[in-house]
């Protein structure tokens, strides 16, 4: 059976006004003379995200299911839970959870693609809001990580003992590296990147700037690395308190459809401002922003829908700024699947009014939300 939406459609390099039409898949693409003032986007993709509306990943299964749906909500029809560094035993038990929901789905929820896990392959000096349970990645940690047969993304510091054969196993078992919570230099995100690439494997970087050395004149650092090379992608936490606009706007000048954004939230999304907790550690939701006690950022209490607003907000044509939501995660994800409204693409949609809110959620042809 098929349906149809009306409204202006917005594709990779413009806005439409038309009709598509659909099942499970978009079958035709119609332009019509006016479709209304509402939007019609591909459906988000988050490819970093702990937690949400109360829920956190290493919950186990319910939560994950609870945080999938908050998520939905705010237009993202694929998502990626993710974990913390944890206790080991506490880690693969939330990616044995992961690997469930994925096998059977969410009702009425969106896609379950597999797990980001970040940590505990992560350095001890970068640790960010990360809990002090930091370990290498040694080759009988991550068969077991992969054995799981859900892990997507793994974050990984390059500097650490075992890297290097644990960056070939997970690049050959195609989970996307990503280099993160690292103490690593400009020389050594490059090595790392041609290490990946050479393995047939795609690599990418945990949030952009976030918890890594900091671009400089006479240390140009793992960023510089990042941004200049023509296949590592990036992701980015778009709240304007990890990332300033202009930092945004040069990143996506020189990255073009290799940045894309993730939201990384946490348990306290959605929630009412206060205390809240993050891996166990004790975090306070104030003014949109999430700090430990001691005043560091901890994780954020983003929706992607809001980051593409942030995104217009500091310049982006919508067109644009839904390829940093949706499309170019889907390139770096390896889902071809999605991420662009084209014919013979999945019918997951995000529809938006004339103020850019969320009014409706498709997924595989129904309306989720």
């Amino acid at each position: 059976m098929t349906s149809h939406l009306d409204g202006n459609l917005v594709l990779r390099d413009r806005i439409v006004p038309g009709r598509v039409t659909f099942d499970s898949h978009i079958r035709d693409l119609e332009p019509l003379k006016n479709a209304g003032k509402r939007y019609i986007l591909p459906g988000f993709i988050d490819g970093h995200v702990h937690g949400g509306g109360g829920a956190d990943t290493m919950d186990g299964v319910e939560a994950i299911e609870t945080l999938a749906r908050f998520h939905m909500a705010h237009g993202t029809t694929t998502i990626l839970p993710t974990t913390i560094t944890a206790p080991w035993n506490d880690v693969m038990n939330a990616l044995r959870a992961v690997a469930e929901v994925c096998k059977r789905g969410v009702e009425n929820g969106p896609r379950i693609h597999g797990a980001h896990l970040e940590g505990p392959f992560v350095s001890p000096h970068k640790l960010g809001a990360q809990p002090p349970f930091a370990i290498p990645p040694s080759p009988d940690k991550v068969q077991d990580a992969i054995a799981t047969g859900c892990v997507r993304v793994v974050t990984l510091a390059p500097e650490l003992e075992h890297a290097e054969t644990a960056m070939r196993s997970f690049a050959q078992a195609d989970v996307r590296v990503s280099l993160g919570h690292t103490t690593t230099d400009h020389d050594g995100a490059e090595r790392a990147i041609c290490l990946v690439c050479g393995a047939g494997g795609t690599i990418g970087a945990t949030h952009l700037f976030n918890a890594m050395s900091p671009i400089e004149g006479r240390k140009p650092g793992p960023v510089t690395a990042l941004m200049c090379s023509d296949t590592a992608y990036a992701e980015m936490i778009f709240d304007t308190h990890h990332v300033h606009p202009a930092s945004f706007r040069l990143a996506s000048r020189v990255m073009g459809d290799r940045l894309l954004f993730v939201t990384d939230a946490m348990r306290g999304t959605g929630e009412p401002e206060g205390p809240s907790s993050l891996g166990g550690q004790d975090v306070l939701i104030e003014d949109g922003v999430v700090r430990l006690p001691g005043g560091s950022l901890a994780g954020s209490v983003l929706t992607l829908d809001q980051a593409l607003r942030n995104a217009v907000q500091a310049g982006k044509s919508l067109p644009e700024a839904a390829k940093l939501v949706s499309t170019n995660a889907a390139t770096y994800l390896g889902l071809h699947d999605r991420g662009m409204i084209s014919p013979e693409l999945l019918a997951d949609f995000t529809i938006l009014d004339e103020n850019l809110r969320v009014t409706e959620v498709w997924v595989d042809g129904k309306r989720a939300h």
